[in-house]
Formats: structure tokens, C-alpha cells, sequence
């Protein structure tokens, strides 16, 4: 063996025990301390939605596997003992934590769950650059860090957890259960499929190889363009009016996101709207390819006189098994299951659900 080896292996040899002590002598390595930002979250009660006397409050942080640091609030029964069912809750596609998910998140822990309602990568106070950016493998993944995070909770049972996706976070939600075995229970909840509709437009109207090229065309301009400015251009979220001839829907989404109803100021779709060149990874990454293989228990729920009501039929036509389920709401919209827990919002049955399959 050579000097220069000799010195190499001396030095590599040196290392190990250096190493080993480091790790005897001080605490546990906590990957959080390593794999997650700190985020300037908000501590004040500002949901469009009033807080609940029966459900504790706090505010979390977890990490997903690419790295991007997430921003919950997390809901616990008031006096809850014992390891707990939990559920994981996102959207609707364009909206924040402290709209329609966190309102589902604390109605759920009112009925015995700990819950969290998370903002998407990029999106509200949630981490990642550039901002307003949606992609169907990382906010599917979104879900999946969401219960690794309450899989590592003491309070948390974790071959009880389940995950609910409102509007496009649906679609996300049962792509989801699609590859993560630990998930046992789903619920979307007014889905869309939003590679569906990227792709083929609403009812499917564009669905030919002309019109995906315009659009391809389109956007990919745009990246140029974007590219040229140093900063990424907005679609622009719902008009700050809509005409008396607009198409029912966007006066449905306008009275939910653009009153006080549901306005909130960091949500997308109450104001300056997604990155217009999100849509291209949507045009070639479809989820829910692999929805007829999900072998856990899926609950669909739509409104039947949903704009949307389509994307839930014609996925439940694809999911196999005796443990999936469609549930249409008699005379719902589209953003009657946003917020309307009192005449619209089926919360009875997807407790119900929830109770049958986290047990």
C-alpha cells in the first residue's frame, strides 16, 4: 500500500469514531430541525368560519419529500385521551386552510377526530418558491407528507388515518389513496379531476389533439415570456363582478370567494389566481390513472346540481370494490359543499363513513 492510501485510510478510519461519539453524546438527530423552514404562520383566529368552544386549536408545520415545509391548523376534541382517528384535509383548488377545509377539519374534530387542515406547496402560509405554483405529483404528495406527519403523533392512531379533498384537492385525495397504503379512508368531497379538465376543458368540450396544442402553444409562450420578465405571470383570480349573463358556476365560485362569505387574503381564487403556467403539467400528467386499483375505502360526495357533478360519477365508475361509495346531495351546487354544513354539507354520513373504516 502506498503512502498516499495509508494517509487516506488513516483519515477515513478516524472519521468513524468521531462520528459515533457525535451521535452518543447529544440528543437524537430531529429531522425537522434540518428539513424544515421556519414559517412566519399567523397566530390570531382568522377563518372565515367562527372556532368551535369544543375542539382545541393549534398550528402546525410538517415537511413533504421534496423538501417544501407546510402550514396546518390542527383540531383535537376538547379533553381527548387515548391515541385518536385522524384525517388529513385540503382545498378546495385555489383556496386556503382557513376556508371550506378548515371548516370540515373542525367539524370533524367536534365529532371525535383530530384533524388538520393544510395550505398546499406554494400556496397560503405554506412554503415553497415560486409561489402559486400547482403540480399533480407534488400536491398529491402534499397528502401523503400530511400523514407521515400524523402518523408520528402520539396522539394519533396510526392505522387510523384517513384524508378528504374538496374541488380539485378531491382529485388530489383519490390519487392519493392510489399509492399510499396507509391511507384508509377517503373522502372527496365536490371533485374535480383537474387534469381532466386542463386538458380537455370543461364537459370535455376541447378534448382533441388541435386544442391541446393551441394551449400548449400557448403556455409555452409564456414560459418564454415569463423567463424574459424574471416572474411568473398570474391567471387572475375570480372578477371583482360577473355579468347577469355568466354561467351559473362562476356566480356560484364569485358569491363564496369575493364576499364575506368566503374572502380570505391569502386565497388564490379571492385574488390574483394560480401561475398561468401550472396548467402544462396537468396537460401531461393525468392522475387518478391508477384509481381502479385503490383497494381502501373511497367516498365520493357531489352536489346534484354540481357543474362538476361528472368528474365524481364517472371516477366512482372506475373504482372496484364493495367499500366505495357515491353520494349525491339533492339540490346542492358545486359551492353549497364549500360551507353549507346546515342544509347541504352531509356531515352525518361521512362521520359515518370515516367511523366504519378508521376503526
Amino acid at each position: 500500500m502506498n503512502t498516499t492510501l495509508k494517509k487516506i485510510c488513516a483519515l477515513l478510519i478516524a472519521c468513524v469514531p468521531a462520528t459515533g461519539m457525535l451521535h452518543a453524546q447529544n440528543e437524537p438527530i430531529n429531522p425537522k430541525r434540518f428539513m424544515e423552514e421556519k414559517l412566519n404562520l399567523t397566530q390570531e383566529w382568522d377563518k372565515v368560519f367562527p372556532s368551535s368552544e369544543n375542539v382545541e386549536h393549534s398550528k402546525v408545520t410538517f415537511h413533504n419529500r421534496y423538501g417544501i415545509t407546510l402550514a396546518a391548523d390542527l383540531y383535537k376534541p376538547k379533553g381527548a385521551t387515548g391515541p385518536l382517528p385522524a384525517i388529513a384535509v385540503s382545498g378546495p383548488f385555489g383556496a386556503v386552510k382557513e376556508q371550506a377545509s378548515g371548516l370540515y377539519a373542525q367539524e370533524l374534530a367536534e365529532r371525535g377526530f383530530l384533524t388538520i387542515a393544510f395550505d398546499p406547496s406554494f400556496t397560503g402560509e405554506s412554503g415553497g418558491r415560486p409561489r402559486y405554483v400547482a403540480s399533480p405529483d407534488i400536491n398529491t404528495e402534499d397528502f401523503s407528507a400530511a400523514v407521515d406527519y400524523l402518523s408520528t403523533r402520539k396522539d394519533v392512531d396510526p392505522e387510523r388515518i384517513g384524508i378528504l379533498g374538496i374541488c380539485g384537492w378531491g382529485g388530489m385525495a383519490v390519487n392519493a389513496a392510489a399509492v399510499d397504503t396507509r391511507i384508509k379512508a377517503t373522502v372527496a368531497a365536490t371533485m374535480y379531476d383537474m387534469s381532466r379538465v386542463n386538458a380537455n376543458g370543461y364537459f370535455d368540450a376541447s378534448d382533441n389533439a388541435d386544442a391541446r396544442d393551441a394551449l400548449r402553444r400557448q403556455l409555452n409562450a409564456q414560459r418564454t415570456e415569463d423567463y424574459r420578465n424574471g416572474s411568473y405571470a398570474l391567471a387572475g383570480g375570480l372578477p371583482d363582478s360577473v355579468p347577469d349573463d355568466a354561467p351559473q358556476f362562476l356566480k356560484d365560485y364569485f358569491a363564496y370567494y369575493k364576499t364575506k362569505r368566503g374572502y380570505h387574503k391569502r386565497s388564490l381564487n379571492s385574488n390574483g389566481g394560480w401561475n398561468k403556467t401550472s396548467t402544462l403539467s396537468f396537460l401531461n400528467m393525468p392522475i387518478l390513472t391508477y384509481a381502479d386499483e385503490i383497494r381502501s375505502a373511497v367516498l365520493l360526495v357531489h352536489g346534484e346540481k354540481a357543474h362538476s357533478r361528472y368528474f365524481s360519477e364517472d371516477t366512482y365508475k372506475r373504482l372496484k370494490g364493495d367499500n366505495k361509495e357515491l353520494l349525491i346531495v339533492p339540490g346542492a351546487n358545486h359551492t353549497d359543499l364549500y360551507d353549507n354544513r346546515e342544509r347541504r354539507i352531509p356531515f352525518d354520513r361521512i362521520e359515518a363513513f370515516y367511523r366504519a373504516y378508521l376503526k
